[in-house]
């Protein structure tokens, strides 16, 4: 049984938090673990936002399991959770099993510039608010023959698929974060500050809580990092 030693309760209820959201979204998730010294990132892709979702939690003491002092493997979401002792800082990790597709194409590690023009987070929050506002009030206009699944997804993805401000991060990368908990307002636990990065085909909206990666349209396989 492999233990993990999370920092304190705090990074051990952010963590629960991060993966009973992921959960809402995808009763079945399953998550990328990778841990190394006393750095353990969780990936997740909620099925909605069609982005993948990075959540950096620190560990108490760095990361060893007999002569492995690297950890790489995909679990269910829901193991996970339930095996977070919040009062003690732990985390047991679960049997592994077999990744979907995505758990195999992973951001790259390096290389990473910061992007111009990304707006505040109470600006970002509000462009969400408008987004949600927007569909709700488009697809109770349209009459109940029109209101199928194919006509509800076309004006979804136009209206996610649009870009924040000058950048080229679509809303929706946006809306995952919102949904997630990482645009909430910053308190003694938040460390860091809001930025769009990019590397290759990747932009990154990085938060003090997480971060969320898309890859850019259009630019098909291009700068994967495979692991």
């Amino acid at each position: 049984m492999t233990v993990l030693h999370l920092a304190d309760e705090g990074e051990a209820a952010d963590l629960a938090a991060f993966l009973s959201r992921l959960l809402h979204y995808d009763r079945g998730a399953a998550v990328r673990l990778q841990a190394a010294g006393t750095a353990l990132a969780v990936f997740g892709r909620p099925p909605s936002f069609e982005v993948l979702a990075i959540r950096a939690v620190r560990l108490g003491k760095p990361y060893e399991n007999g002569l492995d002092v690297t950890l790489d493997v995909t679990v269910s979401a829901g193991e996970l959770l339930e095996s977070i002792d919040e009062a003690a800082a732990t985390a047991v990790v679960p049997a592994a099993v077999t990744g979907p597709p995505w758990a195999g194409v992973l951001p790259p590690r390096g290389g990473w510039r910061r992007e111009a023009g990304l707006p505040t987070p109470g600006e970002l929050r509000a462009m969400v608010g408008v987004a949600v506002a927007e569909f709700r009030s488009r697809t109770q206009e349209l009459a109940p023959e029109r209101r199928t699944r194919a006509e509800l997804d076309r004006i979804g993805r136009e209206i996610w698929s649009r870009t924040v401000g000058e950048t080229p991060l679509p809303v929706r990368a946006v809306h995952a974060a919102q949904s997630l908990g990482f645009l909430r307002p910053r308190g003694a636990a938040g460390q860091g500050e809001l930025g769009l990065l990019s590397s290759g085909a990747w932009l990154r909206l990085r938060t003090p809580y997480g971060s969320i990666a898309v890859r850019r349209a259009g630019l098909g396989a291009l700068d994967v990092s495979v692991r």
